[in-house]
């Protein structure tokens, strides 16, 4: 791996579908050369039409550059603002961009770039994969928790009222383009949010990941991550999901300890409208309780959940939950969990930091008694 710039291919070659894997391109100040890769790995041949998608923030620090990079590659390129935040992940969302994808006329030749973080990435994805029955979909990160999770192994969808990410498709994008510069430009809280998936991939996959994380003193701030650890930390991540993801594309198995902090964590946001904590902060208490869940069962030690809770203290994310949080309301929202299997919710629990397991022995009682030694 170069200290600036690394490639992690997302296998998914079959005799049946070949051609299907597509790289992750990890290299600061790469934006401008986005619409050169594009042509390089064969987009816009038939139909030079490419619709960008945004919120207003970072279209207004990098749209320009991601525009004019295409244009001088040729392509014929509009762009579809929509409203910040998961609260706006909805089928009226959706809507808009098939009404832009209409507008502008895209063809199954055509591109969608989904440029943002978690939110326009999972719409953009989805919107892909379902106009025209698919057209391609380039994914161009701009937030660290997408960069690290969402914008890897096509998972895309929006919310339902009911429950996050409920409606979606699994639909792999042609390429994952990475610009690390972007991160300079993102809210504190966004970055030490993010840290709570980094610290996902340490805790269920990469124990060398996890030491060198315990290394540092402090993980909130972008300041306090040397741009060679940065790096590090980008290359690991997506190289640990690409792995997950080439083995169970699909989620029949493996690919479940993705979700690691998830299933609570889901269902605290939506219990919550997605307006107390953002998704990171509530994976990272989903991992507390995950953790602490496991030391009831016997799963791993107090001393492993005791390093794990360390390390969430070094992102400054929070710990503790509204004393007046419906932990019914909590329990009731897990029914709704996509890893429900015969009617009994799967949960990802730790049995050693870089390894999980899926359990179904996890009771609503057993949730509410964890959940309740985190209120405020």
């Amino acid at each position: 791996m170069s200290e600036t710039s690394a490639t992690v291919t997302v296998a998914l070659n079959s005799d049946n579908q070949p051609n299907r894997s597509y790289d992750i391109a990890i290299a600061s100040h790469s934006l401008k050369d986005l619409g050169s890769k594009l042509v390089e790995i064969g987009l816009g041949k038939k139909s030079k039409k490419a619709l960008i998608v945004s919120n207003p923030v970072i279209y207004k620090h990098y749209g320009d550059t991601v525009q004019t990079s295409l244009s001088n590659a040729g392509f014929d390129v509009a762009h579809l603002i929509l409203p910040a935040g998961e609260r706006f992940k909805t089928a009226n969302s959706l809507q808009k961009i098939y009404d832009d994808a209409l507008e502008h006329r895209l063809e199954r030749s055509s591109v969608i770039i989904a440029l943002g973080g978690g939110v326009i990435g999972d719409m953009s994805g989805y919107a892909a994969a379902t106009w025209l029955r698919g057209i391609d979909l380039v994914q161009v990160p701009t937030t660290l928790l997408a960069m690290v999770d969402s914008a890897i192994g096509g998972k895309t969808g929006i919310n339902h009222p009911q429950g996050k990410n409920l409606i979606g498709a699994f639909y792999q994008p042609r390429l994952v383009w990475i610009d690390p510069a972007v991160l300079k430009t993102l809210p504190a809280r966004e970055f030490r949010s993010a840290m709570a998936e980094v610290i996902k991939y340490g805790v269920i996959w990469d124990r060398e990941l996890f030491d060198l994380l315990a290394k540092c003193d402090r993980l909130d701030q972008l300041r306090y991550i040397s741009d060679e650890l940065l790096q590090t930390i980008l290359y690991r991540c997506a190289k640990a999901k690409a792995e997950v993801v080439s083995k169970d594309e699909k989620e029949g198995n493996l690919r479940a300890i993705l979700n690691y902090g998830h299933t609570v964590g889901h269902s605290i946001e939506s219990v919550t409208n997605y307006r107390i904590y953002n998704h990171g902060e509530a994976v990272g208490l989903g991992m507390i309780i995950a953790g602490a869940i496991a030391v009831d069962l016997g799963l791993w030690s107090a001393e492993e959940q005791a390093q794990q809770i360390s390390l969430i203290t070094k992102t400054r994310l929070p710990q503790t939950l509204p004393t007046d949080i419906d932990q019914d309301a909590i329990v009731e929202s897990l029914s709704t969990d996509k890893k429900v299997e015969a009617g009994k919710v799967r949960f990802i629990l730790p049995t050693a930091i870089g390894n999980v397991t899926l359990s179904d022995r996890v009771t609503g009682d057993l949730v509410k008694q964890n959940l309740r030694q985190l209120l405020a």
